[in-house]
């Protein structure tokens, strides 16, 4: 079975190839236009999308040795995603199929992330068990999901206003940090003290989340420390990246060492593109290693947006037989 990925639910045009489980190829196309307005513009991104498409397919197919009329199937993202974006690969991916008179698979972006641990890159690589928590970490999302089976996953706790990726963003905007500030932060944070400057922690009821608060008590200690001193920011950049780095951090391992605990799971996984950040990824391994869990990261091509991940649940779902008919529409607040 061969089948054809392709994602495009925010800035990255991606396809990739996979055949009977094995990831053949996995092109990803960035979009460098969205730094000069600090943050991803909805029309821009479907407009690169639409240059991107056809390079990139084409790309992965090549790579592969694949040829399309060697293909079973074609995958793509349905959602959740930005709509523009979202609607490029589905309508690039319903005439693919249809023109080559093959089953169409629709992917939930949120799951190809968690299903994103089953890439196996060699034989001995480890994958996790059922049931399995993932904490699932992203510039729009911010989960605790209970993973049954392949396809059979349960949020258990998310967050109820702001996702950790926004917080380190904008965060990072606040520092006068180019954007995507989030790996800035991450990179200035390993040369920083975290326990710098305390910033409070949010607690919010049972599993969930909250990140609003953080980003107002970040926007006003800078506020004040640089009407102290103006060069506040840039003489202490390292510190504060650190401080707020450990803050977040903190504020996610928190509720995921409590859902380990009311579970009784002890295999936990992290997913997503938040789940890139070092000071997440060794923290989590720190606190595995205390907790006794067995702990799963992703590579880190794995971890932002890619098509690796949504061939990998097109996979999982070709074997279910899960296939859609080409009235199919993207759905971008599509729910886990």
């Amino acid at each position: 079975m061969t089948l054809l990925a392709i994602e495009s639910s925010c800035d990255e045009t991606s396809a990739s190839v996979l055949t009977d489980g094995q990831i053949l190829s996995n092109i990803i196309a960035a979009q460098l236009i969205h730094e000069r307005y600090g943050g991803v513009v909805p029309e821009l991104a479907s407009r690169a999308h639409q240059q991107h498409i056809v390079l990139v397919v084409e790309q992965a197919l090549a790579e592969a040795k694949v040829a399309k009329t060697d293909l079973s199937a074609i995958a793509f993202t349905r959602g959740p995603g930005l709509l523009g974006s979202l609607l490029v690969g589905a309508s690039f991916a319903k005439a693919f199929a249809l023109g080559l008179n093959i089953p169409l698979i629709e992917v939930n972006h949120m799951q190809a992330h968690v299903l994103a641990h089953f890439i196996k890159d060699s034989p001995e690589q480890n994958v996790p068990e059922f049931p399995f928590i993932c904490l699932t970490v992203s510039g729009g999302h911010t989960q605790l999901v209970r993973v049954d089976a392949p396809l059979d996953m349960h949020v258990i706790g998310q967050t109820q206003d702001d996702a950790v990726g926004e917080a380190f963003d904008k965060s990072a905007k606040l520092l006068g940090l180019p954007y995507p500030g989030g790996p800035l932060i991450d990179k200035y944070a390993k040369l920083g003290n975290p326990l710098a400057y305390p910033f409070p922690l949010t607690d919010m009821p049972e599993l969930d989340f909250s990140f609003s608060g953080i980003k107002t008590a970040i926007m006003y200690f800078l506020r004040d420390q640089t009407r102290k001193s103006p060069t506040f920011v840039a003489d202490n950049l390292n510190d504060i990246c650190a401080s707020i780095q450990h803050t977040l951090v903190q504020m996610l391992l928190k509720k995921l060492t409590k859902a380990m605990r009311e579970t009784g799971i002890r295999q936990v996984a992290i997913a997503g593109g938040v789940s890139a950040n070092a000071g997440l990824r060794n923290s989590l391994l720190e606190l595995g290693a205390k907790q006794g869990w067995q702990v799963f990261i992703p590579k880190f091509e794995y971890c932002t947006d890619n098509a690796a991940m949504i061939a990998m649940a097109g996979y999982f779902k070709y074997q279910q037989h899960e296939f859609v008919g080409q009235d199919v529409s993207p759905m971008p607040r599509m729910a886990l």
